[in-house]
């Protein structure tokens, strides 16, 4: 048996509170092991025209209404806040769930948000992972009680503490991104968790890679959790039903369509799919739900696919 994980990636936009509320409930009863949502302040699926919830409030909210499924984004954009006041809201977070925060992290990418909003972005890609570089020491260091310093270029900090500690004595960060020269290294670096997304075969290449550059910086490979998104989700008994049901939602989402690579189908359709995912030793999968949440296509994840992905050697 293979101890399996199964993440509900509630999206936090296109919907009302009480949904999104209720839906991170929802995903504690039937027993989901950690709870995501996106750190977005536009809708990032269809029309980026319609309605977003923050999401770090949103994880405050749920940390409120349950009590012991993990809490994090999928994941934070590091250039939106100052790194330093990143571990202070992961930390209180931390304090408000009872010690379930995960703090997820990765370079950003949605430069429309961020040119509306009046976000610093940055000129590039690589300025942005350039960012995250000198980020994640001085999240890293605070969240594990030091007093870290950063001169910059980009930002800059002076012996700053962090108290009260976490209530987790390591609180975990997630990077999320498969970038193979620069993200992959700094999760080598800095993560206890890494977030990959793509087909099997990308994946057997970036972990790969991962894995060399865990050795070049001396780090044990298995000290870092491997976890995978796998996007939007539908099942139903029949996979003519099941796309019938993912096309209406999704056209609910700001009028997005089915797409090929979205986990649409029955139950065994969607072991089938993400059994290989397993096997490389990816054994946190996290699920995207979008509104409204199909609370049939939760259950049948916890009570048919994850039993059977256990079973997966």
């Amino acid at each position: 048996m293979t101890d399996i994980k199964l993440g509900a990636l509630c999206w936090n936009q296109y919907t009302d509170w009480a949904s999104l509320e209720a839906a991170g409930v929802r995903a504690e009863r039937l027993g989901f092991d950690s709870l995501w949502t996106w750190d977005h302040v536009y809708p990032i699926v269809g029309s980026s025209d319609g309605p977003m919830f923050e999401g770090w409030l949103t994880l405050a909210a749920w940390a409120k209404v349950t009590s012991r499924v993990r809490i994090g984004l999928m994941v934070g954009a590091n250039p939106y806040r100052e790194p330093a006041l990143v571990a202070k809201m992961a930390t209180t977070l931390d304090h408000i769930s009872g010690g379930r925060a995960v703090l997820g992290i990765g370079s950003a990418w949605f430069d429309g948000e961020a040119a509306a909003f009046g976000f610093a972005f940055g000129e590039s890609p690589a300025e942005r992972l350039r960012w995250l570089g000198e980020a994640l020491p001085v999240i890293r260091g605070m969240l594990h009680g030091e007093t870290p310093s950063a001169a910059g270029p980009r930002y800059a900090t002076r012996e700053v503490m962090n108290l009260p500690a976490p209530v987790q004595a390591n609180l975990p960060i997630l990077i999320g991104g498969g970038g193979e020269k620069v993200t992959l290294k700094l999760v080598a670096q800095y993560a206890d968790a890494c977030n990959l997304y793509g087909p099997i075969d990308d994946m057997i290449r970036k972990e790969a890679i991962l894995v060399q550059h865990c050795e070049t910086v001396g780090r044990d490979p298995a000290t870092i959790e491997r976890t995978t998104g796998r996007g939007p989700t539908i099942i139903r008994s029949t996979r003519e039903e099941a796309q019938r049901v993912a096309t209406e939602i999704l056209a609910r989402n700001g009028g997005s369509q089915l797409q090929p690579t979205h986990a649409v189908g029955t139950a065994q359709d969607i072991i089938d799919l993400w059994a290989p995912f397993v096997r490389l030793g990816y054994r946190h999968l996290v699920v995207g739900l979008p509104s409204p949440y199909d609370e049939e296509t939760m259950e049948r994840l916890i009570s048919e696919v994850k039993p059977a992905l256990e079973a997966v050697g």
